[in-house]
């Protein structure tokens, strides 16, 4: 196996990195705004059923990721209670599209992140929330001046974990998405489908090696925003 073998990229395989880095790009985008709200309402919120509602958002951590693909499948798919609604109403099909590729994504990825900012809230001082409010701020200015930027490193965290969640997710997005090349193929999907074929097996190192370098870089980003807010709030 050449160097030049191993790093020379087929149009398909070139499909399932974009495709990755788009839905994961986009499930970020989508889950940040939401996240934050919910984990700011469970970290300073008390109300009855609180742990239910906290149980049902991090059941994606612990269900099998086929499962969950199978939960919005028959939700979401042509036939699925909400799915056909849509079908029949809009013609919309979510399943095994590219918008299906990115919910799935949304559903295992979100847990993570909600749990991140929820912590991070939660370190939050409320003392200084309670002297801008003495102050005549605003619980709306409270949020926007004080929570959050004390909450920024577990926004951060949480939003490259949702990324890089996305980039690796597989069981939920087969299930769901399907293995469409150019439309719901990601680099998982990708390995996976290589790993099949008998002399496949420098197409597989070359996605695997990606797949290595894209969660590696998003790793080290996250860590590295992390030292960079910590060090200008000392």
């Amino acid at each position: 196996m050449g160097l030049t073998e191993l790093f020379t990229y087929s149009s398909a395989e070139l499909d399932a990195i974009q495709l990755s880095l788009k839905v994961a790009l986009l499930c970020t985008i989508i889950i940040l705004p939401i996240a934050v709200l919910i984990g700011w309402f469970l970290a300073r919120k008390q109300f009855f059923g609180k742990s239910i509602i906290e149980g049902v958002l991090h059941l994606p951590l612990v269900l099998p990721p086929v499962t969950v693909g199978y939960i919005l499948l028959i939700t979401l798919g042509r036939n699925g209670w909400l799915g056909s609604f849509f079908y029949s109403h809009w013609g919309i099909q979510i399943a095994f599209s590219f918008p299906a590729a990115v919910i799935a994504a949304i559903v295992v990825s979100f847990p993570l992140v909600t749990r991140s900012i929820r912590l991070s809230v939660e370190l939050v001082d409320k003392n200084y929330e309670d002297a801008a409010r003495t102050l005549g701020a605003s619980s709306l200015r409270v949020f926007f001046t004080v929570t959050l930027p004390l909450a920024l490193p577990g926004v951060i965290s949480g939003a490259i974990l949702a990324f890089a969640r996305s980039l690796g997710e597989f069981g939920a997005t087969i299930s769901f998405a399907g293995n469409i090349t150019g439309e719901t193929q990601t680099l998982p999907l990708a390995i996976f489908s290589s790993m099949q074929v008998p002399g496949q097996e420098t197409s597989t190192m070359r996605l695997v090696i990606v797949s290595v370098i894209l969660s590696l870089l998003a790793m080290i980003g996250a860590e590295y925003l992390n030292r960079r807010i910590l060090k200008n709030k000392a």
